[in-house]
């Protein structure tokens, strides 16, 4: 079973899959979607769950650093029961404290410039929640 992994944000939702034996995640796209319409990915995401045969759902948990949950740890959970609901398959929230940073850091030491980073930032940060819950398993 494949397994999809979403860094939810704002105005991005970066994807990562899973292989077919669940031990590496592989950065997929980054979806823009408009958060005060929490259907506007809907589409992109069913086609890629058909197509890539997922069985499940890692979305990222951004707590704060003190263990809380904020107003982006909210929108996440929420976005988990959505993807429940709407497109029938479990979801799991994975603590994502620092990921986007961990990723902006390797791309950074990749030498990649701004502009590119910011295209790639989402998608990485989604390789690292999805590998961090692999990892775990």
């Amino acid at each position: 079973m494949k397994i999809i992994g979403l860094d939810v944000g704002s105005k991005t939702i970066g994807v990562a899959v899973s292989d077919a034996f669940g031990w590496t995640a592989q950065g997929l796209t980054t979806i823009k979607w408009n958060e005060t319409d929490i259907d506007s990915a809907d589409a992109e995401l069913k086609l890629i769950i058909e197509e890539h045969e997922i069985g499940k759902a890692v979305v990222g948990l951004p707590k704060n650093m003190n263990g809380t949950i904020g107003e982006r740890g909210i929108a996440s959970q929420t976005y988990a029961k959505h993807i429940e609901d709407i497109l029938g398959i479990p979801a799991v929230l994975w603590d994502e404290r620092l990921t986007t940073i961990a990723a902006e850091r390797v791309l950074l030491e990749a030498d990649m410039s701004r502009k590119k980073r910011k295209k790639v930032i989402d998608k990485m940060a989604a390789v690292m929640i999805l590998q961090g819950y692999l990892d775990q398993k």
